[in-house]
């Protein structure tokens, strides 16, 4: 039986890179699941890719909405009684034309909220031996938050609820214009991608509890990339990667047979981890 995987937010940008590189790494007996939340445009995205070696399907997930996760967890598990590769990489955009106060709540809903439905739907059914990415960056460090506030990630004790918990209070405080005066960085990427990797952080603990030990789960940061969405926000693009250059580094860890012990959970940057606490 071949590997099942599963790239979110897959139409376009790095996600569609993730689908053509791991197409390409794939055999005939392997299939790729592009989850999109426009099926036309997820159609256009597999003839753009042209002839292929895995298999490549559509399935609509919107992963603001429980009822297409719930869809998809179910396909899967009647299908292929489980997935081996997850890239979690299904994201919002802000942009400059809006407050950030305005734009936040949708952010952390689907770039947060978002990534623990797909988790919470699909950790049940890794298969021994599967890799899950969820796509976030190297913004995504403790220690990029003062100190007072780094317990609400505090990931070593705390729950997989309580990094909702923590988000919903930043969001709160964004939108009551207290965000500053707490101590919250200006950039709402910044807090986002913290709470992502907090996520991994706790998802690979519990998995390493209950689960098969050579099951991995962790934060990737694909590195600058040159997007339409990431080109307002940085002044020099310069060392900015393509879409299908971003996507190599995160391919290999996904279809990495092993790394170390001491890499479980943490958030990786081209094959190297990212200290959470540095």
């Amino acid at each position: 039986m071949g590997k099942i995987a599963l790239v979110t937010g897959a139409n376009q940008g790095l996600g569609l890179a993730l689908v053509r590189g791991l197409a390409s790494a794939l055999g005939s007996d392997d299939v790729i699941y592009l989850a999109v939340r426009d099926l036309a445009n997820g159609q256009a995205a597999i003839e753009s890719l042209g002839s292929t070696s895995a298999q490549l399907r559509l399935e609509r997930v919107d992963v603001t909405d429980e009822n297409t996760i719930s869809n998809l967890a179910d396909m899967l598990r009647d299908r292929h009684n489980g997935i081996d590769i997850v890239a979690s990489n299904a994201a919002a955009r802000i942009t400059k034309d809006h407050s950030q106060a305005d734009q936040v709540r949708a952010f952390v809903e689907t770039n947060n909220h978002g990534s623990r439905r797909l988790l919470d739907a699909l950790m049940p059914l890794l298969q021994p031996g599967a890799r899950y990415a969820i796509i976030a960056s190297s913004f995504g460090r403790l220690s990029n938050l003062p100190s007072h506030l780094q317990p609400l990630f505090d990931t070593e004790r705390l729950a997989l609820d309580d990094i909702e918990t923590s988000m919903d209070a930043y969001v709160a405080a964004m939108e009551n214009g207290t965000a500053a005066q707490e101590g919250w960085p200006d950039w709402i990427n910044i807090p986002s991608k913290i709470g992502q990797v907090a996520t991994a952080r706790i998802a690979a603990r519990l998995i390493r509890e209950t689960g098969p030990d050579d099951v991995l789960i962790n934060a990737v940061c694909p590195g600058l990339i040159d997007t339409a969405a990431s080109r307002p926000w940085f002044d020099d693009m310069s060392n900015a990667q393509t879409p299908d250059q971003a996507a190599r580094a995160v391919i290999d860890f996904l279809m990495s047979p092993k790394i170390p012990d001491a890499a479980h959970g943490e958030l990786i940057r081209f094959g190297n981890v990212l200290p959470w606490n540095e």
